[in-house]
């Protein structure tokens, strides 16, 4: 591990000297980092353009298919972001409206929609599951069921949407 992090350390600065903020993980980078909508074609320009340039130069490809352009704003800004495609080493990247960050489903206007309707589903399947053994059970066990499977579930999904929030905020 301390030979990868030793590799990508170039990588980290040059995303840092642009005012980005990366995050590494394993052969996994995010990037983020604030934008007018105005300069939204010279921003991702950059991004890409250093990152790719920090690649070939240390005999790495960029995996295209892997490669998701997410932008946010909020809902009465959506229109002024671009919806076309970025081209990066000839391969065109189409925005989308919704990615997975540190386990987080984001959405464009960064209203955690898609991550809430996760964890809303799962709860209500595990409900549902669980109304099957209601009569089966004591009532103390069939609640610490109730805690084990369903609150613990939504205690741990509100603090990851608190952690992104506070990531959020320190880029305003």
């Amino acid at each position: 591990m301390t030979g990868f992090i030793m590799y990508t350390a170039d990588l980290i600065s040059v995303i840092e000297s642009h005012g980005l903020s990366p995050d590494v993980y394993a052969d996994d980078t995010q990037v983020d980092g604030p934008c007018h909508p105005a300069a939204v074609d010279d921003f991702s320009s950059m991004i890409f353009d250093c990152v790719s340039s920090w690649m070939k130069s240390n005999r790495l490809s960029l995996n295209c298919d892997k490669t998701e352009l997410l932008w946010c704003a909020s809902s009465r800004r959506q229109h002024q972001l671009p919806n076309s495609a970025l081209s990066i080493d000839g391969t065109l990247v189409e925005p989308v409206t919704s990615a997975r960050h540190l386990g987080i489903y984001i959405d464009s206007d960064l209203l955690m929609r898609p991550d809430v309707q996760r964890t809303v589903s799962r709860c209500f399947a595990v409900l549902r599951q669980l109304r099957q053994i209601r009569r089966s059970v004591p009532t103390d066990t069939f609640q610490t069921l109730v805690v084990s499977l369903v609150l613990t579930h939504l205690d741990y999904s509100t603090q990851r949407l608190h952690m992104w929030n506070a990531r959020v905020q320190s880029h305003l």
